[in-house]
């Protein structure tokens, strides 16, 4: 398949709501002139014609955005947006439970906040850690349900089964066992799988592409590709339910734009200085808003540069049209 043409589940009038997503798989084309169609992702609805071919992409319900990575090494690089996956109602956040980043997990989370779906933080491999705590995981993961799994042994899959909802995305690094995962949930092996290596117990890329299938017992489940880097892309309301608990310190702080460096009332500081709020997460909670805050700006300038450049060139057709008209008389 090229990227001129996408692969659509096309519901039958009999069909119910699950199984007209696989009950007529078409190949569909796509409209080379319409950009906003050109740019659909995994898990979009659209509307075809008679002759197959999309004509319409309908509004996304949710989505989960981070920021592309450009190939550029300067300051342009991140400056535009990359759609993981549309429609999303449960994002599955996979963790490998014998290598916990916190830090990760907090930065996936923003990411799926922000999408308007539901985080799930899954640590898989549960069998294969040995010093696994995932106090420490909920902590870093207010309001999220939390799950230990091993998909290769069944343990925790049953409640995990039992949380899915509608369409199901699963994201996380390289080597998280997010494949594994989906063939477990799927019940068969329909995605290939690798282990790490056992170098630097590193993932290696798996899946190369995201895939809707449909699962047993109903809903859909959409595979990515490992993600190495995790760039937000405006996720300020993603990050202040991720750090939720550092928002309702600061609503106590004594003034109202306390920094939490070390102004007098500061109730983030207190919270640290008793051991309530680890000084990890307050440094988690500042690097993601400046990058956040860093790509916001970077984002405006890239508009004002695209306004002016349309106005630059509006400027230009109209002294060609005042020269053209010169020489006519």
């Amino acid at each position: 398949m090229d990227r001129s043409e996408c692969d659509v589940a096309a519901p039958l009038p009999t069909a119910d709501y699950q199984s007209r997503l696989t009950a007529a798989v078409v190949r569909a084309r796509l409209p080379r002139s319409d950009s906003d169609i050109s740019g659909l992702c995994t898990g979009d609805w659209v509307a075809l014609d008679g002759n197959r071919e999309v004509r319409q992409l309908l509004p996304r319900r949710t989505a989960i955005v981070r920021a592309a990575v450009s190939g550029h090494s300067d300051s342009r690089a991140r400056s535009a947006d990359q759609v993981l996956a549309a429609n999303v109602d449960t994002v599955l956040v996979c963790v490998p439970g014998d290598n916990v980043d916190l830090g990760r997990i907090e930065r996936m989370l923003a990411l799926a906040w922000e999408s308007g779906a539901n985080p799930v933080v899954v640590v898989t491999k549960a069998d294969l850690a040995e010093d696994l705590s995932l106090d420490e995981v909920r902590a870093a993961a207010p309001g999220a349900t939390v799950l230990a799994i091993s998909a290769s042994t069944g343990l925790g899959m049953e409640v995990l089964t039992a949380v899915l909802d509608g369409t199901v995305a699963l994201i996380g690094p390289s080597g998280a066992g997010k494949s594994t995962l989906a063939n477990a949930l799927l019940g068969s092996d329909v995605f290939a799988t690798n282990a790490v290596r056992e170098g630097d117990k590193r993932g290696r890329h798996t899946t190369v592409h995201r895939e809707l299938r449909a699962l047993p017992g109903g809903g859909t489940l959409i595979d990515t590709p490992g993600l190495r880097s995790v760039g937000l892309w405006d996720a300020a309301e993603g990050i202040g339910r991720t750090f939720s608990d550092i928002e309702s310190l600061s609503a106590e702080c004594r003034f109202g734009d306390c920094s939490h460096t070390g102004e007098p009332g500061c109730a983030v500081l207190a919270a640290i200085k008793s051991g309530v709020l680890p000084q990890r997460r307050l440094d988690s909670y500042r690097k993601l808003t400046r990058e956040n805050e860093w790509m916001a700006s970077r984002t405006d300038h890239r508009l004002r540069a695209e306004r002016e450049r349309a106005f630059k060139g509006m400027i230009k057709e109209q002294r060609r049209g005042y020269k053209e008209r010169g020489r006519r008389r």
